[in-house]
């Protein structure tokens, strides 16, 4: 799908001009003007200072934080040309209003994330399913039956020869000079680390930026257990890429360990191998056994950009996506303490009153809401990573669909864990009410992102699933209430479906699963509008920086 820019809308709109009056001209600049029905829309986002206690590090941590977000500055430049495909400062100079300019500053483009990329202004087509990684001409039919070495790579944009012919151009080619870059400073930043594990990885993913080889870095970074600061730096998850799923976006977070939380944490990491074997799916499905290296950790986040840092904030990481890193040593769950407290108190508790019933309203919570997003991030470690009928990976086999059916599979297995760890007394706090009202209200959150978010979706469909199977009711004055027992027969079911798919790597399944579920319906879209209309943001945007960690 060919993109109308902003700046081409602009050119066009000059040449229309062209046979006006001269005087004329001078005086009239080109205008951008906002998109029917978005006038009222740019206030989606609450602003939310991030910060965190940095007085314990010493001076050379600081610097070294320092130089992480100068890192993260030229990841947020390359992001900008995966996304939209040209840079930050040239696109936003085109904008004259600030509110306008701010919501294209947090979408990276034109383009609305929270609402199935929309254009929000006047001129521009609908976002390209492959954003910048494939041609725009360029279709799906074509793609399949071109032939040509690193066709699905992650780390390499698909372009075409002089001749017209398809071909992959690896990243640190097309991307030399900003690389280069971030790999100096990453290299400066290791002679500054106390901990030499971090040290280490930080060399190693310098190099890894240069050579498109990113393993030998994720196993180093399976292996820190020490360090303080920690950084996620390159291009790693692979949503952006809404034609096949295969193309990784650049994105970066620089995080601070909370020890204290961390301690709390660690012994949940155990029980995934009892876990994997209890899942509600036949033998088969659950055959791979998880790394035992997995840990579980909290984080204040500092500085996101990038991929991180688009439209709706994540806060909580489960990584490296590597299947093999992942097969031999788990993947380490970073809980962002900060990031999802301020979503808590500026969204999941308007949600709750306003659309669950007063009685169940006392169940939702924050520890809740951090072990419900926790779990999910530690539930992506069970399940199946290679299909079991030699189709290769699930993320390979289900394409485009892979991501969202991955975040559905973690949000259900997270439900299955947390009312297991439960019944056998290793989560202490709370009951099972608390944790499915909250993720009750969690759904409503979710949902907003809109359709063309992986974890959008993954909420559409869980959301129609529990209506089908009774897990909720609505009452006459639109307000939901959770009904717990056959909220946990829908979870087991769901899971088990959910399994299935990914192990037969069963395409045309989850395409369907996909285009039944993954719809909101107009009763649901009613109650969404009750959030829109009491100004509860959909989600939040950092106000970050050096200066606002008192750094220099």
């Amino acid at each position: 799908m060919k993109l109308t820019k902003v700046a081409t809308a602009l050119f066009i709109s000059s040449t229309l001009l062209a046979g006006c009056n001269q005087q004329t001209i001078q005086h009239q600049a080109p205008t951008i003007e906002i998109a029917d029905n978005y006038q009222h829309k740019l206030n989606i986002y609450k602003e939310v200072p991030i910060t965190t206690d940095l007085s314990h590090l010493s001076s050379n941590q600081k610097q070294l934080v320092s130089l992480l977000i100068e890192a993260s500055d030229i990841i947020d430049e390359l992001f900008w040309l995966q996304a939209y495909g040209q840079d930050k400062k040239s696109f936003l100079s085109t904008i004259n209003n600030d509110k306008l300019k701010q919501f294209a500053s947090i979408n990276y483009g034109p383009w609305d994330r929270l609402n199935g990329d929309t254009p929000f202004i006047k001129g521009v087509n609908h976002k390209s399913l492959g954003a910048q990684f494939y041609p725009s001409d360029m279709t799906k039919e074509e793609f399949e039956k071109a032939d040509f070495a690193d066709k699905t790579g992650l780390y390499s944009l698909v372009r075409r020869d002089k001749n017209g012919a398809l071909f992959a151009l690896a990243y640190s080619e097309a991307y030399a000079e900003q690389l280069q870059r971030i790999a100096a400073i990453l290299r400066k930043a290791s002679k500054l680390a106390d901990d030499k594990s971090f040290s280490e990885y930080l060399l190693l993913r310098a190099d890894a930026l240069l050579n498109d080889d990113f393993r030998q870095s994720d196993f180093a970074w399976m292996d820190m257990k020490t360090n303080m600061i920690d950084v996620i730096i390159g291009p790693i998850e692979t949503y952006e890429d809404q034609l096949f799923g295969y193309r990784a976006a650049f994105e970066s977070y620089v995080l601070i360990k909370d020890m204290a939380w961390s301690e709390k944490l660690a012994k949940y990491a155990a029980y995934l191998p009892e876990l994997q074997k209890g899942l509600p799916v036949s033998t088969k499905y659950k055959k791979e056994v998880p790394g035992s290296d997995a840990d579980l950790n909290a984080y204040d986040v500092v500085y996101v950009s990038g991929h991180a840092n688009a439209g709706g904030k994540t806060i909580a990481v489960n990584l490296p996506n590597d299947e093999q890193v992942q097969l031999e040593k788990g993947t380490r769950r970073l809980q962002l303490k900060n990031a999802m407290r301020a979503k808590y108190d500026a969204i999941m508790v308007p949600i709750a009153q306003t659309l669950i019933i007063p009685e169940q309203r006392k169940h939702l919570t924050f520890n809740a809401f951090f072990a419900n997003t926790m779990f999910h991030e530690v539930a992506h470690g069970l399940g199946i990573k290679n299909t079991i009928n030699g189709k290769g990976t699930v993320r390979q086999s289900l394409k485009e669909h892979a991501s969202a059916l991955e975040e559905g599979k973690a949000d259900i297995l997270g439900l299955y864990m947390v009312r297991q760890l439960l019944d056998k007394g290793v989560i202490t706090e709370g009951e099972l009410a608390d944790y499915y009202t909250t993720f009750m209200a969690g759904i409503f959150r979710s949902v907003r992102f809109g359709a063309s978010s992986a974890h959008g979706k993954a909420n559409m469909v869980r959301f129609n699933y529990f209506a089908e199977q009774g897990a909720f009711s609505r009452n006459e004055q639109g307000l939901y209430s959770v009904n717990i027992d056959a909220m946990s027969k829908a979870i087991d079911s769901l899971s088990a479906t959910i399994l299935e798919i990914q192990g037969n790597g069963d395409y045309a399944g989850v395409d369907q699963l996909m285009t039944e579920k993954g719809l909101i319906h107009s009763e649901l879209q009613l109650d969404l509008a009750k959030l829109e209309a009491a100004n509860i943001p959909v989600d939040i945007v950092f106000k970050q920086g050096k200066a606002q960690l008192g750094l220099k």
